[in-house]
Order: C-alpha cells, then structure tokens, then sequence
C-alpha cells in the first residue's frame, strides 16, 4: 500500500493551561509537567469530526495525483462521532461526489486510524477497492468534563486526511511496508480505564496510571516486532511517531529504546491528546519534511484497551 496524500485541520482556538486552574484547580506547572500540555486546540461550537473531516480533505487535495473521484473506499475513523447515521465518511463521499464507493465508519478508541489502515488492507487484498480515503478525526470537546482533574485538561480536537492506493501512483508515494493492530481488552483495568459515555458522564480517564504503564509497555514493544519482522534493526528508524497522551510516555519510551528524542515527532505541546487522529495528524504535519529512504513507525495504544503500530519507508 501506498500513501498518496496527507491532509489536516486543526481548529484555531488554543486552551491555555491557566484555564483550567479555577475549574479544578490544577496549576499550569502541574499540567505541563505531568503531560508537557501547554495549550489544546479546541473546534468551535458548529463544528465537529464530519466538517473537520471536509476541511482535511481539502487541505490535501492540492497534493493529491489523481481525482478524487477515483476513490472506492471511503473510511471514518473516530470515537467521537457527530453523527452516528451520516457518517463522515457519507458526508466527505457527498462533498466530493464520489459515487463509486463504499462509505463507513469504525472505531476502536486511539487505535482507529491504524485499523483503518488495517481494513484497507483488507479491502486492497480481496480485490474489492484499489484507492481509499482514510478520515480520522475526533472532537473531545464535544464529550469532555472540563472540571474533571483526572483528565479535563488533556483533549484536543482535529482531523487529518489520507488517501491510500494499492499500487504506487507516483515514484515519491511513501509505502507502508506492514500494519499491525491487537484488541487488548482482557487486560485487567480495560474496560474501565477509559470510556466515553455521551449520556452519563462524556469521556474520562478514571484510571489513568495504568494506562501510562501499557502503553509504555505495548507502543514500543509493537514497533520493535515491526522492526524485526521486516528486517530492519533500531538504528534504521528514522523517525518515531506516537499516540499524542502524555510526553511523560514518549519520554519514558525514549529512555526504554535508547532513541534520541530528535527522532520522536510531537504535537501534544500545543494541541493536547486529540484522541485516534493524534498519531496520523503528526504525520500529516510533518510529511513534507520526510526524505526519500526515512523509515518512519507508528504506534499507538487507546482505551478499551487497542494497540497498533505501523512502519512506512517514505
């Protein structure tokens, strides 16, 4: 498979930490150093994941080597839905008149934008669609308690775009070279640890430390069995891309792989955790910074509990 095209959006309203101080009382040194958050972006009221998921269209289309309309498959990912019947993926396919195209949304927490990938591959291997459009996107605001002091003040919202063709379109087309996706939901806290309830209580993260201890365990663990599979070793990894939770992870996975942080590619800073489209917007954000050659490996772990990585030699 093949990636033909990256676009985002990310609303303009930053939520500084101060904010968030007579809400819950959590001071934006305490905030900053436990998840290195200084701002979130948040969408504005009208908006949500189906017109964030337009915008990101659009912002790749200008890149993209063939016409929109050559596309057969049409995927939302998101926990965050606006609409559970006219999906994202309907309204983008609406948008854009591609008549010729299946249309759906799936949702497997933070996980959902590689199982996306994953069920293009699938669609790819059964012979059933060679061009497909990825949306993943997620409105935290939409659901989040913002006096909650567990979590209230991690959740950003954006939308990023990806169009993914069976076959290289053009010689510069990044390749991805394997996917990998488990459901953890067996382990202990899962069920529990994160949820998003919209009539009882929006989304929160009521057991957040043991979900800083898997996914320090399962992120780098699922990209190093990439590696080795595939053949190539650490060293080779030129960038490291991961779920945008806490830089607390990142830092600790750093440490754990002995990779220099200038090969981690971050935007939780400025945007905070924006749920499943975290990984996919960072890369999205810097795709014109990769050279011919860079190995570049994504991995992610969400709530329920959801893990993947993926590796792409650009």
């Amino acid at each position: 498979m093949f990636i033909n095209a990256t676009g985002f959006y990310v609303p303009e309203e930053r939520v500084d930490n101060q904010h968030f101080l007579e809400l819950n009382g959590l001071t934006s040194e305490w905030i900053e150093q436990r998840t290195g958050i200084r701002t979130r972006s948040k969408a504005k009221q009208e908006e949500n994941i189906n017109t964030m998921s337009i915008e990101a269209v659009h912002n790749a289309l200008p890149k993209l080597p063939y016409d929109i309309t050559e596309v057969d498959l049409v995927i939302s990912a998101s926990y965050s839905p606006y609409d559970t019947v006219a999906t994202a993926a309907h309204l983008v396919q609406h948008e854009f008149d591609i008549r010729d195209a299946k249309a759906l949304y799936l949702s497997s927490a933070c996980s959902s934008f590689l199982n996306a990938l994953e069920v293009v591959e699938g669609y790819f291997a059964m012979g059933k669609a060679t061009k497909a459009l990825i949306l993943s996107a997620d409105k935290n605001s939409a659901y989040y308690n913002e006096t909650d002091p567990k979590a209230g003040h991690l959740w950003g919202d954006a939308a990023a775009a990806f169009f993914i063709s069976k076959e290289r379109v053009t010689e510069k087309d990044p390749e991805v070279l394997e996917i990998f996706t488990q459901g953890l939901g067996y382990l202990g806290k899962a069920p529990e640890a994160v949820h998003l309830r919209p009539t009882d209580g929006g989304i929160m993260m009521p057991e957040g430390r043991d979900v800083f201890i898997q996914a320090c365990t399962y992120m780098p663990k699922n990209v190093l069995f990439l590696l080795e599979k595939n053949g190539y070793k650490l060293d080779d990894l030129s960038y490291f891309i991961g779920h945008q939770a806490n830089m607390r992870i990142m830092s600790n996975i750093a440490k754990q792989l002995g990779l220099p942080e200038e090969k981690f590619l971050h935007n939780i800073e400025e945007l905070g955790n924006t749920g499943s489209v975290s990984s996919a917007l960072v890369y999205a954000q810097n795709d014109n910074t990769f050279k011919k050659g860079d190995l570049v490996a994504i991995t992610v772990f969400g709530g329920g509990y959801s893990a993947g990585a993926c590796l792409i030699k650009c």
